[in-house]
C-alpha cells in the first residue's frame, strides 16, 4: 500500500563536520535502525535502509538464524520525526546521538550509525512547537495525503509524535519532517498539549497497551510496533504515558525505586540476569499482576504473557523496580 521512496533521499548534506552539529536534524523515514558501525548491513537488511523503511518487508523476511545474526550489530531504533545530533558521516552513512534514549554509554544520548538518506533538516517554527502532538497509540498506523484517509503515505509505528495542525472530522492532520502535510486517523492516535503535563499513568494502563503487542515477534534493538527487544518494549510503553526511563535493561534496572517481590503493582519492571540473578542483568519484562509478566522474551519468540514461576526466569530474577511516582 505504501511507496517505498517517497521521503525524499539526499535531504541533508553533513560533508562539512564544523557545520553539521549546528543542524537541527530528525528521522524522515517510518522507523531507523541504528547500526554498531557503517556499512555493516546484508543484502538482506535492504528494505531497513530504504530512504522509507520498509519495516514489515524487512522483519518479515527473516527466520530466526538471520534475526540471531543482528544480535550485537544494531544498536537501537528511533521512530519518524525524532531529532538527532549529528557526529560524522562515512559515505552514506550517518554518525549520531538519540537524545531521547538515556544511556550509561553517554550524557547526551544513545549513539549509533545510520542511513543518512533517512535524515532531514528540520527548521521548525515557534508556532508548530506550541502546537499540540498527535500521539500513535495503534501498534502502527497509517499516515495518509489527504483528509479522508483513502491515500496511504507511509505506515509509522505506536508512540511516533507529530504536530496537530488541525482537525478534519474523523482525522487528525499533523505536520511531518520534510513532506507537508498528512493525516492520521484519530482513532489510532491520542492528542497531547506538549505545555502541559501528562496525568501520571497508572500500572494498569501501561499493561494494558503493553498487551496490545502480544504476539508481535521480537526484533533485537527494536523500538516499535513493527519489533521490539525487551527494553525497547519496557522503554517505549514508559515512554508513551510521558515517564523517561533508559533504554537498556542493564541501566534500568539502577533507576527507579526498588521494589520487593512481594510488594509488586503492574508496571513495575522485573531483572533478570545471569548467574543465577547476582550476575549481568540481560533481561527486563513488565510485571502484569497475578503473578505474571509481559515481556519480548527472544529472537525466537514473541511478546508474550507468562508466569514469574517459569523456571528459566524465576532463577534468573534480579530484583524489581517501580518508576510510576508515588
Amino acid at each position: 500500500m505504501t511507496t517505498q521512496e517517497p521521503l525524499g533521499a539526499n535531504l541533508v548534506d553533513l560533508d562539512d563536520p564544523a557545520k553539521a552539529a549546528e543542524k537541527r536534524l530528525v528521522v524522515n523515514s517510518a522507523v531507523a535502525t541504528l547500526w554498531s558501525g557503517p556499512n555493516r548491513a546484508r543484502e538482506k537488511d535492504m528494505p531497513s535502509l530504504l530512504s522509507a523503511a520498509d519495516m514489515r518487508a524487512w522483519t518479515g523476511s527473516m527466520d530466526v538464524e538471520e534475526k540471531l545474526w543482528l544480535v550485537g550489530k544494531l544498536e537501537t531504533q528511533v521512530l519518524y520525526g525524532k531529532p538527532v545530533k549529528p557526529v560524522a558521516v562515512d559515505g552514506d552513512w550517518a554518525q549520531v546521538i538519540v537524545p531521547g534514549q538515556p544511556t550509561s554509554r553517554s550524557d547526551q544520548g544513545y549513539p549509533g550509525w545510520m542511513p543518512l538518506r533517512q535524515l532531514a533538516e528540520c527548521g521548525g517554527s515557534a508556532s508548530l512547537a506550541a502546537c499540540p502532538e498527535a500521539v500513535v497509540s495503534s501498534p502502527t498506523a497509517f499516515l495518509y495525503d489527504d483528509t479522508e484517509g483513502t491515500v496511504p503515505f507511509i505506515e509509522v509505528s505506536f508512540n511516533t509524535r507529530l504536530p496537530v495542525v488541525r482537525e478534519e472530522r474523523d482525522m487528525y492532520v499533523v505536520q511531518t519532517p520534510a513532506n507537508g502535510e498528512k493525516s492520521v486517523r484519530k482513532s489510532e492516535a491520542v492528542v497531547r498539549n506538549v505545555s502541559g503535563r501528562l496525568s501520571t499513568p497508572s500500572g494498569e494502563q501501561l499493561v494494558s497497551a503493553g498487551k496490545s503487542f502480544l504476539g508481535l515477534p521480537y526484533l533485537w534493538a527494536g523500538m516499535s510496533g513493527f519489533g521490539f527487544d525487551c527494553s525497547g518494549f519496557t522503554h517505549t510503553l514508559y515512554d508513551f504515558f510521558g515517564i523517561l526511563i533508559p533504554r537498556d535493561a542493564s541501566d534500568q534496572a539502577k533507576s527507579g525505586l526498588r521494589v520487593d517481590r512481594a510488594e509488586l503493582r503492574p508496571g513495575d519492571l522485573l531483572f533478570f540476569a545471569s548467574n543465577r540473578g547476582e550476575g549481568k542483568v540481560h533481561h527486563v519484562g513488565m510485571y502484569a499482576g497475578g503473578g505474571r509478566m509481559l515481556h519480548s522474551p527472544s529472537s525466537d519468540r514473541s511478546i508474550e504473557i507468562i508466569s514469574l514461576d517459569t523456571p528459566s526466569y524465576s532463577q534468573e530474577f534480579a530484583g524489581a523496580r517501580r518508576y510510576i511516582p508515588e
